[in-house]
């Protein structure tokens, strides 16, 4: 984040009593060591992570802490700045990211972090700030400090502590076990990885997938940044019949949570079951590695469809509370003409063409 919010930042430090400090997660090892022992951080507050952002986008991540530097960190809350002409400039935590929550344990330190972010906002450096915890920030925070929140998604978690036989009789009988038996019977064929052909096959299935939703895919570089800088911590998973790739999932795990953050696939093949049987291979691993959860990913409230396929493997469905200060008083964004003339036109662009579209748009979204 730019020198911009660090000068402001090193003003408030020198006069004022109640000290905010910054920290560079990719440079300061203090993040990666705080990150490693903090018991509410997930995949999204690791380095891996935030350096794919930074190589795929161009944002800089920044901590915002009430601890001073030379000494192990109590606190932080990681976040970035997206600058774009196109949708404006705001501070996010964190982009592409479903939920980062603040790592700070006390209330009083969290008023302190989120009272110097929104005095940035009210310094005319960025349009809002924008907080996506995995819970709800109690309290009274949200009330006290003037938060907005939306209500637009929620997330799926399933509790692993069950055997896998109880998990699998949990799973409902015809939408997600039948299909899992079908899947094994097809004899698909399952790889994993993180190699080049891998992606590449992975990548295919995606622009099949954005294309029928009728959104850009996100670029390939952002995939493979995130393979690369993630690491062991990142899986492709797919399934092929006949030697063509059907459905692909992307996994990341981190602590005692694995995230299910990727999926695409084939529709023509979707009677054989491929999805299913690669949801099922990523619980029995999270299980069998000592995974407390496992992350079906946030969802739109609206999407009914994707919200029912969730829950039919037996995760419990919380809601999943985004902050923004000031509260958001536009329109829903899924209103707005520009989101329809994009459905039209990825409905129609050649595939080239679709990835640049992609390319352009998803850094000024994040």
């Amino acid at each position: 984040m730019g020198a911009q919010l660090h000068t402001s930042l090193t003003e408030s430090v020198d006069t004022s009593p109640a000290r905010v400090y910054t920290l560079d997660p990719l440079a300061d090892p203090r993040w990666d060591a705080f990150v490693a022992q903090h018991p509410r951080a997930g995949v999204f507050h690791t380095r891996g992570w935030l350096e794919a952002l930074r190589r795929t986008y161009g944002y800089e991540p920044l901590v915002v802490t009430t601890t001073e530097p030379g000494r192990e960190l109590a606190n932080g809350i990681v976040l970035c700045q997206v600058r774009s002409w196109l949708t404006g400039s705001r501070l996010v935590s964190l982009p592409f990211s479903d939920h980062c929550e603040p790592l700070v344990n006390e209330p009083h330190d969290l008023e302190r972090l989120l009272a110097f972010l929104q005095a940035e906002v009210e310094s005319g450096s960025c349009k809002y700030l924008e907080s996506r915890p995995l819970s709800e920030l109690d309290n009274g925070i949200p009330q006290k400090m003037r938060l907005g929140r939306s209500e637009a998604y929620c997330i799926h978690m399933l509790d692993l502590s069950p055997s896998l036989d109880e998990l699998f009789r949990k799973f409902h009988k015809s939408c997600v076990q039948r299909k899992i038996h079908k899947a094994e019977r097809e004899g698909l064929v399952y790889e994993e990885g993180r190699s080049e052909e891998l992606l590449s096959k992975f990548y295919r299935l995606l622009l099949l997938t954005r294309r029928r939703h009728q959104l850009p895919p996100q670029s390939m570089a952002w995939f493979r940044n995130l393979a690369d800088c993630l690491g062991d911590r990142l899986k492709i998973r797919l399934v092929a019949k006949d030697g063509h790739p059907i459905a692909s999932i992307i996994t990341c795990h981190f602590g005692d949570t694995a995230v299910y953050k990727y999926g695409c696939s084939d529709a023509r093949y979707h009677s054989l079951g491929g999805v299913f049987l690669l949801m099922w291979r990523a619980i029995q691993e999270a299980k069998t590695s000592g995974a407390r959860w496992f992350d079906f990913g946030r969802s739109e409230q609206e999407n009914e469809g994707l919200v029912t396929f969730k829950g039919h493997w037996g995760a419990t469905r919380t809601p999943l509370p985004y902050y923004r200060y000031p509260a958001q008083d536009t329109a829903d964004a899924h209103s707005d003409w520009r989101l329809r003339l994009i459905h039209m036109a990825c409905s129609h662009l050649p595939d080239r063409w679709l990835q640049a579209l992609g390319g352009l748009l998803y850094k000024h979204v994040g």
